[in-house]
């Protein structure tokens, strides 16, 4: 299973790009989250429900994180990421260093993901645990 990342802002390039290497670069105990990335303009502003709305039903991916605004202008790079196995569908922002740890441990059944919902911050960001 891998957590499809869509980038909805296009006006932070560089954020992105941080973004990127983030997420693609192992913890220092060599985690990783499995990702594959939708750079697609045609997301581009669009709020969760209507990127959820976008994606095909058959759509594999248990996890969509999403790189909005609020992910892009923050140093934490907080990602919105929404469980679609859900309903409705849960969502919480996670800091980009951690989206390997609910990547790997719903992957892998180690935990569910109202144990991430209630590990995060009173913010609503989870910064792992």
């Amino acid at each position: 299973m891998t957590t499809l990342l869509v980038r909805t802002d296009y006006t932070h390039p560089h954020a992105w790009k941080n973004l990127l290497t983030t997420v693609q670069t192992p913890n220092t105990d060599g985690f990783l989250a499995d990702t594959v990335t939708l750079d697609d303009p045609a997301y581009r502003d669009l709020p969760p429900e209507h990127v959820l709305q976008r994606l095909a039903a058959d759509q594999p991916d248990r996890l969509v994180a999403l790189a909005d605004t609020t992910t892009l202008t923050s140093d934490e790079l907080p990602i919105l990421v929404i469980d679609r196995f859900e309903e409705p569908h849960q969502s919480l922002r996670v800091t980009a260093d951690q989206l390997w740890s609910i990547d790997n441990n719903l992957t892998l059944g180690n935990m569910d993901y109202e144990e991430f919902v209630e590990a995060a911050h009173d913010d609503g960001v989870f910064r792992g645990f």
